[in-house]
Parts: C-alpha cells; structure tokens; sequence
C-alpha cells in the first residue's frame, strides 16, 4: 500500500505555480483542457491534474463558505520611519 504522499500525489511548489498558470492559459471551453494542463505542469497524468483541480475548488468553497478561518497575518514590516 502507497502513503498518499507518493510521488504520484505529492505537488512541488513548482508544479502548483505551472498548474496555476495552466489553468488560467487553458479555460474550460479549452478542447483537451486537461490534457494540456498535465503537458505545462509536467510529471503529471491527465488524471492527477483532473483530481488537483477538483481538490482545490473543494478548498475554495469551504473558504468560501467561511469554514475555513481567514489567518490573521502579523505585519513583518514597519511604516513607521
């Protein structure tokens, strides 16, 4: 049996930037949309690509749906001089 961490479902920060990028070249009405998503993002299946797309619009609607807190981010930085 294979973690879910395997290579095959692991997505360097790399990858997801290439995958973002992906999907705002290639929209829905893109013919073999998926296709060429997996081809920009490289080491990717169709079916892995297809799987990451359906896992992040989950992600959006729970923080849509306020399910997910909005972090509160300190500031790192001053204004002040």
């Amino acid at each position: 049996m294979t973690s879910t961490r395997d290579s095959n479902n692991y997505w360097t920060p790399k990858q997801n930037k290439l995958f973002e990028k992906a999907l705002a070249v290639y929209d829905e009405d893109t013919p073999d949309r998926w296709q060429k998503v997996a081809a920009a993002v490289g080491g990717k299946s169709v079916e892995e690509v297809r799987r990451h797309y359906e896992i992040l619009l989950t992600d959006l609607m729970y923080i849509e749906s306020g399910k997910i807190p909005i972090p509160n981010y300190k500031s790192t930085g001053s204004n002040r001089r």
